[in-house]
């Protein structure tokens, strides 16, 4: 099984509906106790709001 890569949103809520069906699939594919190889990686959302509140974000006002 291959490793799959996922870059995680602004949040864990937008990134977990990904990760479920990834391993939904996988379950679906091989059944048993079988899950997807992930490797992820997300932001911390709060520090992208204090670069916005402090107009370090281009575009972001």
């Amino acid at each position: 099984m291959r490793v799959i890569g996922i870059l995680g949103g602004m949040s864990w809520e937008s990134t977990q509906g990904y990760y479920r069906a990834l391993n939904e699939g996988v379950k679906a594919a091989l059944g048993g106790f079988h899950s997807a190889k992930i490797v992820m990686v997300s932001v911390d959302f709060a520090e992208i709001e204090a670069m916005q509140q402090q107009g370090r974000l281009a575009g972001s006002r």
